[in-house]
């Protein structure tokens, strides 16, 4: 079953309640979605580590009720 936009923005904004987060359907399927976190979380760190971050957000759903998320993920500007 695929997993619906606001479950996975539910996700995203629990483990990160201080980012900007933006997510798209791109098919209109649930199964396809495009997410933009900018969050502090990520400062410091290779985007490679910050995807990760956002794959354990998911909580294991990944490739199961998720499958096709496609991550631009940044930290904020500033210090």
């Amino acid at each position: 079953m695929p997993m619906p936009l606001a479950q996975l923005e539910a996700y995203l904004r629990e483990a990160f309640p201080d980012a900007e987060i933006l997510v798209e359907d791109l098919a209109g399927d649930g199964d396809h979605y495009r997410a933009r976190i900018v969050a502090p979380a990520f400062r410091g760190l290779p985007r490679v580590k910050q995807h990760q971050l956002v794959y354990a957000a998911l909580k294991g759903r990944m490739g199961g009720e998720l499958h096709a998320l496609a991550l631009e993920t940044a930290a904020p500007p500033g210090v």
